[in-house]
């Protein structure tokens, strides 16, 4: 009796006997058994998708993140900080250490996106982004040893997550320098030096606790493997510090190490921003002796980090004036006011992005950082939205600007509807929904 053998590959029903003959098959049998003829082409698999790593960011995880004020005493610190958060609450003084304490401000950040949406929707109520800003004691040679207050002054320094580094390009001998004279250059490496050497510091001493708790680290297990590692990435740590010269931002790391990088709370791994505060006369001509060589010693030696010259007497007289009045200054002496592109530029420096939500009630732009998947966004305004996340219908601002309504948006096909993979994008307009 004959077995039934289905031939998927040629799509035919074909018979053969069972497998116990002993004589070649017939020649139609033997057609299909051919090693001569060809086989049909199998179905060819589409090419793997190459899975691209996500990088791990330095720096902690979360959205309320804050920028500290750093510098040596009286380079125009705390007026800055007033300056910027329209408050009194910095210690501006013409003598070292006026300011013990740390000040904080939120600092409105601009957008001119916010503001066309807020003319848009009209609403009642007008949310911006804000920045977390802190005014930091001024630090000296000799505070990573405790001088002049320095370790106190270094632990408000790692309690925030990025630097606006304010240094002094002008001559006022009414306004003394706690140095003798004014000297960028040696200003800025008396900064990072500190920084560098508090670091060691702490990395010399999370070494030694490490090696004395990996002494009888000898088996194979996933845990003793993990704790070498560890000691691996902080020994490559000391030396990026110590051998490389190098603050640890500037170092290449992968995701393991940031990890690792991440849990020591580093002061040379958060970002810089370089601010040169100028006289206003040479702000305003855009010309000062020092700026070439400043910008040519972070090329040489944190090359990539941003530098902002800006005026801390223009600022301060800017800042007494109504905005109508400020806007005539500005266009009387042929410069504007810095402050807005020196808080874009530190929310940048966080790696900060925003998200509106909008509506006739309340426009509002909502922090996350660069890489914040659409449930972790929602969760932003409640943790119920992430919870029990469903979608989110998202627009883009681009978009919105462009067709003039939401309507007119939705109508063209570009309002998306968005699961939990989609990895948010700065200036979306999103709408959640979230189960009961």
């Amino acid at each position: 009796m004959l077995d039934r053998f289905f031939a998927h590959s040629t799509g035919l029903v074909s018979f053969c006997r069972p497998h116990s003959f002993h004589r070649a098959p017939p020649p139609l049998f033997a057609a299909f058994f051919s090693t001569t003829r060809p086989c049909a082409a199998k179905k060819r698999m589409p090419p793997k998708k190459t899975v691209v790593e996500k990088k791990t960011l330095l720096g902690r995880p979360g959205n309320n993140l804050k920028i500290g004020i750093v510098g040596l005493p009286n380079v125009g610190k705390s007026s800055f900080f007033n300056a910027l958060s329209e408050t009194d609450l910095g210690k501006a003084a013409n003598f070292p250490y006026a300011t013990i304490n740390p000040e904080e401000a939120r600092i409105p950040v601009p957008d001119e996106r916010f503001e066309w949406l807020c003319e848009t929707y009209k609403p009642s109520n007008r949310i911006p982004a804000f920045l977390t800003c802190i005014d930091i004691a001024g630090l000296t040679a000799g505070a990573s040893t405790g001088a002049g207050l320095g370790n106190s002054f270094l632990s408000h320094v790692r309690a925030v997550d990025g630097i606006f580094q304010v240094i002094r390009a002008f001559d006022d001998a009414e306004v003394i320098h706690v140095e003798g004279d004014v000297d960028p250059l040696r200003d800025m490496e008396i900064i990072q030096t500190e920084l560098r050497l508090k670091d060691i510091e702490w990395v010399e001493k999370a070494l030694e606790t490490l090696k004395k708790t990996g002494r009888s680290l000898g088996s194979a297990s996933l845990a003793d493997k993990a704790r070498k590692e560890e000691i691996a990435v902080v020994e490559k740590i000391l030396k990026v510090l110590t051998v490389d010269n190098k603050d640890v931002r500037k170092a290449d790391w992968n995701n393991k190490e940031i990890d690792i990088v991440n849990g020591l709370q580093l002061l040379t791994a958060k970002p810089v921003t370089y601010l040169v505060n100028l006289s206003e006369r040479d702000y305003i001509r855009k010309k000062n002796k020092w700026l070439p060589k400043i910008k040519a010693w972070i090329d040489a030696n944190n090359p990539g980090d941003p530098l902002i010259p800006f005026s801390v007497a223009l600022e301060e007289r800017l800042a007494s004036m109504s905005p109508e009045e400020k806007k005539e200054e500005e266009a009387k002496i042929g410069a504007t006011s810095a402050l807005g592109k020196i808080t874009q530029a530190g929310y940048s420096s966080l790696d900060l992005i925003r998200y509106f939500t909008t509506g006739q009630v309340e426009v509002r732009a909502w922090t996350i950082r660069k890489g914040t998947k659409a449930p972790q966004a929602a969760g932003v305004i409640h943790s119920d939205f992430e919870n029990k996340f469903v979608c989110g219908e998202i627009m883009s601002y681009e978009d919105l600007r462009e067709h003039g309504s939401e309507a007119a948006v939705k109508a063209a096909g570009k309002l998306r509807q968005q699961g939990k993979p989609y990895e948010m994008v700065d200036g979306d307009i999103a709408y959640w929904k979230a189960g009961g």
